[in-house]
């Protein structure tokens, strides 16, 4: 038997120990890349599937909001197949009743409209006369003024009550996602908590997602519908036609960020002009203002603010984006749509959570006991304030639950 040679392949040799590769980092830079073109290509599907895409995003955030009624009637003894009917139940009576309104509404102007021509024509002569003895010559003013149609203003009002109305366009379909998500919710609670032993940070963020949606939907309407109460009063108190309708609309308006007074307050405004001129116009512009600022801007914010926890700039730029992406539902389901993105993109990672932070608009978190600690001075050991020196029983006595848990998990 020859002996084998240093180096021949026969020959075993010992392998020596490596150190484990570390996973290659891809840049920074990269990464926002692909990130923005994930957002795009993910922003251009939602839009072509936007007819059902709204619909379904519309019966999640109505389940979200009407859900907690199954609970209080099983609290109070009630079956659970029979509470999560009447849950259904609200919800479709919720939809139907406002699909049901809009679409009387949009009939209604559509019929007290036209009597407003003779109106809105003399107030165009009036304003011809005025320019004239301003000093504006009357080429300027026809063309101006032949610009100006009745019934280009006419469709304008009545294109807001269509828009809105077109958020239940696919209103069997909406039904049957309601339904269905309806029975699905009756479990869900027991199938979030059993998640949550393996992805704490996941549920973690959806409970926020919800708590926080839940706290916007309840303020909102809340406020809205005393919104809608005080406008309707005002409104039949100083004549306006169909003070019902705009009182509904200011209702519906009350969720939508930043601009819902103004889209409310366009329709009773111009409607305003035409019934009783300019002055009527102004008083109702004034009492609408005074109004949202007093309920809308002062008192409204405090209680929805740490719930939403949005900066301004993104409520407004939530609101622009939704409206492009699934349309006119999309202003109104703006800030909870925005919770959930938040929720399902910033909060769920540790790493990125960071980020949810900047984007607040509220108080920031308290700073922990960590960052409050004054840093350490010097003073002599064995003082009374000194901690005492852990012995290895207690290192034992401290490493031995850890571990436990580590072994379970």
């Amino acid at each position: 038997m020859t002996d084998t040679p240093p180096g021949d392949p026969g020959e075993d040799v010992p392998a020596t120990p490596s150190e484990p590769a570390e996973p290659p980092v891809m840049p920074r830079g990269l990464v926002v890349v692909l990130g923005l073109t994930g957002l795009l290509v993910s922003t251009l599907a939602l839009q072509q599937f936007s007819a059902i895409v709204a619909p379904v995003l519309l019966a999640l955030i109505l389940m979200i909001g009407v859900h907690p009624l199954t609970g209080i009637l099983r609290r109070r003894g009630v079956p659970q197949w029979l509470a999560a009917s009447i849950t259904l139940v609200t919800v479709l009576a919720i939809v139907l009743g406002l699909a049901a309104a809009l679409a009387l509404s949009v009939v209604r102007l559509g019929a007290i409209l036209p009597q407003y021509e003779d109106s809105f024509t003399a107030l165009v002569n009036d304003l011809r006369a005025t320019l004239e003895r301003l000093g504006v010559s009357s080429q300027e003013l026809h063309d101006l003024l032949g610009q100006i149609d009745f019934g280009q203003l006419a469709g304008l009002v009545s294109g807001l009550l269509v828009g809105l109305a077109s958020a239940f366009t696919n209103l069997l379909f909406l039904l049957f996602v309601v339904v269905f998500m309806g029975v699905d919710a009756v479990g869900f609670s027991r199938r979030l908590e059993r998640v949550g032993a393996k992805r704490t940070a996941v549920v973690t963020a959806l409970r926020g997602f919800v708590q926080g949606t839940r706290t916007y939907l309840i303020v909102s309407t809340v406020f809205g519908l005393i919104v809608a109460v005080i406008d309707t009063v005002f409104l039949w108190a100083v004549g306006v036609p169909l003070a019902v309708l705009w009182g509904l609309l200011a209702f519906v308006t009350n969720y939508i960020p930043n601009i819902g007074f103004i889209i409310g307050l366009l329709p009773p405004a111009v409607l305003a002009l035409l019934e009783g001129g300019p002055e009527l116009m102004i008083i109702v512009i004034v009492v609408y203002s005074a109004i949202n600022f007093v309920i809308q801007s002062l008192i409204q914010p405090k209680f929805v603010g740490d719930a939403v926890n949005l900066a301004l700039t993104l409520t407004f730029l939530s609101l622009v984006f939704w409206s492009f992406v699934i349309g006119p539902l999309g202003a109104i389901l703006a800030i909870p749509l925005t919770l959930l993105a938040k929720a399902l993109l910033l909060d769920v990672d540790p790493q990125t959570r960071w980020i949810s932070e900047l984007l607040s608009g509220g108080q920031t978190e308290p700073a922990t006991d960590d960052e409050d600690e004054p840093p350490p001075t010097d003073r002599p050991s064995g003082t009374a304030s000194d901690p005492p020196e852990a012995t290895d029983a207690d290192t034992d006595a401290t490493d031995r639950p850890a571990r436990g848990a580590q072994s379970r998990t």
